[in-house]
């Protein structure tokens, strides 16, 4: 049995909304071990990783937090590669930030072993973005970009083994910069938005994406953004985009990357608890991630609700 490594990863850097570095811990009190529990699986939780000590660099005066970005960049990617050994790490998150490190982490790791990477980024946005073309500063809009070998990324750790556009697929995209829509036209991703969703279904893109992985016996790495999700059924996301993901949508997704028994790391991200409603974002997360690990639809209870 692969044991689930839970790691915290209390990156708030990515953004100037500040609220991510409790995301973390709510995960925890929503249960998340204790579910994963219940389902069989070996379950550790690793504590959270503490950023790298801060470069000493100059930063253009629109990015915000560069240096700290960087040194939980350098922290997480050392933390995902060793993790990677031992089992099948969840980095609980924590804005999209942690991705620079936790995909490059896994990445190198694949490499070594001899396996191709594939990334599924599971968000409203593409977050492919450099230092040099976001016109926000907010770092969490550009893991796609440092981990697929974009240049603009001074400063940042060296990237040991960038994933192919070609291994990496989006679903879910609904907001997507005009910069970042040409950068994207130039390279092979698989690019599926809520329009081709909604007239073709999620299932199609998931599973065509599956095969390819499976016939490179490649290893997987998924990337959940809270805001992948449609916010009505969870608000606690600093980014809402209206039309996202149904509850529904979202646990099918998660089903059929469990039937495929390809996953090996999982990002959870942007879960701001501030901005929830009763912890109940939280709660979803923790019972998608059940999905992913076996979890069934027949298998959720009944709930009743006072009048």
């Amino acid at each position: 049995m692969t044991p689930i490594l839970l790691i915290g990863a209390p990156v708030d850097s990515g953004k100037r909304r500040r609220g991510c570095l409790m995301g973390p811990d709510a995960l925890r009190v929503a249960g998340l071990a204790d579910a994963l529990a219940y389902l069989g699986l070996s379950v550790e939780d690793r504590g959270d990783v503490a950023p790298l000590p801060l470069p000493d660099l100059d930063s253009p005066a629109h990015l915000h937090a560069l240096a700290e970005t960087i040194a939980w960049t350098g922290a997480l990617a050392q933390a995902a590669e060793a993790a990677m050994a031992d089992g099948l790490p969840v980095f609980l998150g924590g804005d999209h930030s942690l991705s620079l490190g936790t995909a490059a982490g896994v990445a190198a790791h694949a490499a070594k072993a001899g396996r191709p990477q594939f990334l599924l980024w599971l968000d409203a946005h593409a977050d492919y973005h450099t230092p040099r073309t976001t016109q926000s500063g907010n770092l969490h809009g550009t893991p796609v970009a440092y981990v697929t070998g974009r240049d603009g990324f001074d400063g940042f750790p060296d990237l040991a083994a960038p994933i192919p556009a070609e291994n990496t697929c989006f679903i879910g995209l609904r907001s997507v910069d005009p910069e970042e829509r040409a950068a994207l036209a130039t390279g092979a991703f698989g690019l599926h938005d809520m329009r081709t969703i909604d007239e073709s279904g999620i299932a199609a893109p998931v599973r065509a994406f599956l095969d390819r992985v499976a016939a490179a016996g490649g290893a997987l790495h998924v990337s959940l953004d809270v805001d992948f999700l449609d916010p009505e059924i969870a608000p606690a996301v600093g980014t809402t985009v209206p039309g996202g993901a149904s509850f529904r949508e979202a646990h099918l997704v998660m089903e059929l990357l469990s039937d495929s028994g390809l996953v090996t790391s999982l990002d959870l991200v942007e879960l701001n608890p501030f901005l929830d409603e009763r912890g109940r974002t939280a709660s979803l997360l923790v019972d998608l991630t059940a999905s992913l690990m076996g979890k069934r639809i027949f298998d959720r209870p009944t709930r009743e609700y006072a009048a």
